[in-house]
């Protein structure tokens, strides 16, 4: 039996922004495979994009190693962010949780593209691509209940992508050179409290995640170099780049904000209603 790809698609098309949950597809019957899994990626992509959803870029998940026996997700994945599931932080006090099924929240670096990078770069000169770098929110949901799931269930899910809210932006432009001095010394070496009411929840660091942001980055350039179905990151993608601490399960009525240390960008804050 080989799994039926477009009806996995349209299942899973049809329950966006529901919150309805299903039975994960790699145990069914049929299975499902990770590379059928980016297939379905590429169907369900279009299915968005034709009813008018833009693509902005990419999410990488299970990027942090701290997590990967709490979810039986062994390597990175990646999904789709869209400008229906991306808000500046500026503009966005509050984000209603309803139609997320058991979302959890990650604080995560993001990265804009500037130019398209190449899968030899190393991590230098991979910076040299980025256009801004800031601090966000990604907010993770799993249509699978109890976030029960193989990794290829989470591909053809989205990457379990909800939304990305972003905060304030950090532009490189000329200072790439110096940044460059910096930045892969900092990114791979800076800690993160995540708080929820004025209370540390839990605490991580850069290192979590593939050992830095542009580590993850560049990992992601390297899937993509072998995806025959997904195009490749281009110039002026968005691409967050994983949770620096555990997810933790958010609620309606919470306040979650983050304190960074050992690196020039800025705490953020988010409501859930």
């Amino acid at each position: 039996m080989t799994a039926d790809l477009h009806a996995i698609a349209d299942e899973i098309f049809a329950g966006l922004g529901t919150g309805r949950q299903v039975t994960p597809f790699t145990a069914r019957p049929a299975g499902l495979s990770l590379d059928d899994a980016y297939r379905v990626s590429a169907l369900l992509n279009r299915k968005r994009e034709a009813r008018g959803e833009k693509r902005l870029g990419r999410k990488i998940g299970f990027t942090n190693r701290t997590i990967w026996e709490q979810y039986k997700v062994y390597a990175p994945i990646w999904g789709y962010v869209y400008d229906s599931t991306v808000h500046d932080l500026g503009t966005t006090a509050s984000l209603p949780l309803a139609g997320h099924p058991e979302p959890r929240i990650e604080p995560e670096i993001v990265f804009s593209l500037a130019r398209a990078p190449a899968p030899d770069m190393d991590e230098i000169a991979l910076l040299s691509c980025v256009g801004w770098v800031a601090h966000g929110f990604e907010i993770v949901e799993s249509i699978f209940p109890q976030w029960q799931f193989a990794a290829a269930d989470t591909v053809a899910a989205n990457g379990i992508h909800g939304a990305l809210l972003i905060g304030p932006r950090h532009e490189l432009g000329a200072r790439a050179a110096d940044w460059g001095k910096e930045w892969p010394k900092a990114l791979p070496d800076f800690g993160i409290d995540l708080l929820c009411g004025g209370r540390v929840i839990d605490r991580g660091h850069s290192a979590n995640v593939l050992d830095g942001p542009l580590s993850a980055l560049r990992h992601l350039v390297g899937l993509l170099a072998h995806d025959t179905v997904n195009p490749p990151l281009a110039a002026g993608e968005i691409v967050t780049t994983g949770t620096l601490t555990r997810a933790m399960p958010v609620a309606p009525g919470e306040t979650w904000s983050t304190v960074l240390r050992g690196i020039a960008l800025d705490g953020i804050t988010l409501q859930f209603t």
